[in-house]
């Protein structure tokens, strides 16, 4: 098994503690305890659906709120869901989630209920769909727009090996319908006339905020002008017959129809209304995105059981407004993430220079080319495990015409409890090889608003900044400055044993390691470079100073900072030991952040230990067999042995 979301077994054989036990779990959920799998849901009457798609409500309201995870979209999908595995025979039936996000009711009907204690905890059942968790999870879809793909390819395999009586059902959500690769596929899935793919259009007026462009008042204007199945629009243009729109929330409606759908043997969309947090109120009520992705909070309020921390994200909106306070030609941009990456506050002050795009990261970033070439400075705030679906557009569209755009990484490298396809650790290596683009990681709030202002005011092309998924701490302050390196500690009267070159937050580990070394009598220099790629050319000679030099990073080592300087070391012929510890080059499962940096030999007593081998001679202690190969369950990097104190 390669997959990495979860290291467990297929449903039923994780181990996992449920909530209750299973006489628990009926008394208080009685249908929800029947529905065993979807054979078990197909022999339920219709008549007790309603009651258990309150049951389905009540559940999830509970758990999700003890563990934090996407309530809005899934209290959303409720009776879609189970017309969904009514009607079709999963998994011979495919069905698929786009984005996965919406995939907890998908998991209750699979048999998983008892595992939703674990939602998201390390060890315990994935946020999304997961290959290693049960045989009805197909694809570990997290990124929105790709399931028609998937639909469109498993559909034309199956019917080349005359597999044709096995449906293949995609649900989107209408705000991932507005990514560039559906309507890629929509095109070849129309023309296929005889594959039987079923586009379930989950159509709730919002991805993380309300769905914006011609498409969403396309779709206005089909909920709007009743009776439209039969009526000419852009789907049947493109091949499809179109059933709709449809009560969402009415799972006899649509039971009747999908089986129509399914009779057809062709492509079909189902246009389906629903409510974002349907049943539960403080859902409903809020206005922001229904509760789309909540932490810990108050069952009966959906309000956080603990004061919010501030963190990367609302310091970098802060600081975005105020520098749109002071230059006119600063515009944002953003993929359908208005709140998420920080825009919200300049988009209430300046609401016409802040841009959502749809979920469409390929055009934001050649749409911010665009801007940039017309005079204006465009700030493309993305998650960075996004930014990587656009990097034809960074290296052709921005860089090569060396065009002055600041890309705002938000969630850059360890993301904690959303896994593999959130965990932002690919930019650094895979912005590193783009010619003239400079890469900065602040390491407070203080160089967050100093980098940005640095970054804005930067003409002769782009410049990137990354944040990461965490609390902002307080001010790391810079013993001096010198040729744009922030020396940020250097032990007195000591020689220049070790230099340790963190990047971004990871400032405060190297200091940390910096105390323990000096305890043990290794003078340590502790360099924040700021701008990490291009190297700055006086790292070198730093570099040079000294005994050996650890550079430390929340991305993969291979490709990333530390062995791009290694790089320019070995051509500058500076032959001091360097060592650059950050990620594997894995698939990394979810889990507590702090966790897994530890397991990747990020935390000073593994920095520490890591020194004292390499000054010593010691041979280095390797990573796990397989750490940067294929990632299986476990496979994670081993830190260091322990120094015991």
């Amino acid at each position: 098994m390669t997959t990495s979301s979860s290291p467990r077994a297929v449903s039923g054989s994780s181990g996992v503690p449920a909530p209750d036990s299973a006489a628990g779990l009926g008394r208080r959920f009685p249908l929800l305890a029947r529905v065993t799998g979807p054979q078990a849901l197909r022999a339920l009457p219709g008549e007790g659906l309603p009651a258990l798609a309150g049951e389905i409500r009540a559940f999830l309201i509970e758990a999700v709120c003890a563990t934090g995870g996407h309530l809005g979209p899934n209290l959303g999908a409720v009776e879609l869901t189970i017309a969904l595995h009514r009607v079709f025979d999963s998994p011979r039936d495919t069905l698929l989630f786009d984005t996965g996000h919406q995939a907890y009711v998908h998991k209750l009907l699979t048999g998983r209920a008892g595992d939703f204690d674990r939602l998201r905890q390390e060890g315990g059942l994935s946020g999304y769909p997961c290959r290693a968790e049960s045989a009805h999870d197909v694809i570990e879809n997290s990124h929105a727009s790709t399931a028609l793909s998937w639909a469109d390819g498993l559909a034309t395999a199956r019917h080349l090996a005359g597999e044709t009586d096995r449906a293949v059902v995609a649900v989107v959500g209408d705000g991932a319908m507005t990514g560039g690769m559906c309507w890629e596929a929509l095109n070849n899935i129309g023309a296929a006339r005889d594959r039987p793919v079923i586009v379930v259009l989950n159509d709730n007026g919002r991805s993380y905020a309300p769905t914006t462009g011609a498409l969403a008042a396309h779709l206005g204007v089909l909920k709007t002008g009743g009776g439209a199945e039969a009526c000419r629009n852009l789907f049947t243009d493109l091949g499809f017959t179109y059933f709709g729109p449809l009560d969402g929330h009415n799972t006899a409606e649509m039971e009747a129809v999908l089986r129509r759908a399914r009779a057809l043997r062709r492509p079909v969309v189902v246009h389906v209304m629903t409510v974002k947090g349907k049943g539960y109120g403080p859902a409903e009520a809020d206005g922001a995105d229904c509760l789309h992705a909540i932490g810990t909070v108050a069952p009966a309020t959906g309000q956080p059981t603990s004061p919010p921390k501030p963190s990367w994200t609302s310091v970098f909106g802060r600081e975005l407004r105020q520098l749109a306070a002071e230059r006119d030609d600063i515009v944002a941009l953003t993929a359908s993430m208005l709140r998420p990456t920080g825009l919200h506050p300049m988009h209430e002050r300046f609401p016409e220079r802040v841009l959502d795009v749809g979920i469409a990261e390929q055009h934001a970033v050649t749409s911010a080319a665009g801007l940039a070439l017309g005079g204006l400075h465009p700030v493309v705030a993305l998650y960075a495990t996004f930014l990587t679906r656009a990097m034809d557009q960074v290296l052709m569209d921005v860089a090569l015409h060396r065009l002055p755009v600041t890309f705002v990484l938000d969630r850059a490298g360890v993301t904690g409890p959303d896994g593999p396809s959130h965990h932002g650790m690919w930019d650094l290596a895979l912005l590193a090889a783009v010619p003239g683009l400079r890469i900065a990681a602040p390491r407070d709030p203080e160089q967050l608003a100093e980098l940005l202002r640095e970054a804005t005011a930067h003409t002769d092309g782009p410049s990137v900044l990354r944040l990461p998924k965490a609390t902002a701490g307080g001010e790391v302050p810079a013993l001096a400055r010198m040729d744009g390196i922030d020396i940020l500690h250097r032990s007195p009267a000591r020689a220049l044993n070790v230099l340790i070159l963190p990047t971004g937050p990871l400032a405060t580990t190297a200091l940390e390691a910096a105390v323990e070394l000096e305890e043990l009598g290794t003078g340590v220099t502790v360099a924040d470079p700021r701008w990490l790629l291009p190297i700055n050319p006086a790292l070198p000679a730093l570099a040079a100073r000294h005994r050996l030099v650890i550079t430390l990073e929340d991305g993969i080592r291979t490709g990333g900072f530390g062995t791009t300087l290694l790089q320019t070391c070995q051509e500058q012929a500076v032959t001091t030991r360097l060592i650059p510890l950050g990620l594997p080059r894995a698939f990394l499962p979810h889990g507590p952040r702090e966790a897994l940096l530890a397991q990747a030999g990020l935390t000073a007593e593994a920095i520490t230990n890591t020194a004292l081998l390499a000054r010593t001679g010691a041979p280095l202690h390797q990573p796990h067999p397989g750490a940067d190969g294929p990632h299986r369950a476990n496979d994670t990097p081993t830190p260091a042995p322990r120094r015991q104190r």
